[in-house]
């Protein structure tokens, strides 16, 4: 008889194959998108810090730079991205942002330098 197809056992092979694969696949793809949520917030954290900046050199006698001094230059952070401005003060400014599905808080400083 000349039987085509597939055995049983080589079926079984190449199921446990794709599950040693995902075994794998699986955990590396939770790591990135974790690391992308964290880059998102620091990306938006830094822009905060420009939107002050440009506040406080395009507004005459601006002292300090909250939401509403960001929201002024256009800068909206996105729904899933915290941002607190700590002191809004121009001398002593700082703010954190967090994503919602991150697991790293950012800091901000007056002069720009971003820690985790």
């Amino acid at each position: 008889m000349n039987k085509k197809g597939f055995t049983l056992i080589e079926l079984m092979i190449v199921v446990a194959i794709i599950g040693i694969l995902a075994a794998i696949a699986i955990p590396q793809f939770s790591a990135y998108r974790i690391k992308s949520f964290n880059t998102k917030a620091k990306t938006e954290l830094k822009g905060a810090y420009t939107a002050c900046q440009v506040y406080f050199s395009t507004e005459s006698g601006a002292t300090s730079c909250g939401i509403g001094g960001m929201q002024a230059q256009k800068f909206f952070n996105s729904n899933d991205v915290t941002i607190a401005i700590n002191d809004p003060d121009m001398n002593n400014w700082t703010a954190t942002a967090k994503h919602d599905a991150g697991n790293v808080t950012y800091t901000i400083d007056k002069n720009g330098k971003i820690t985790p």
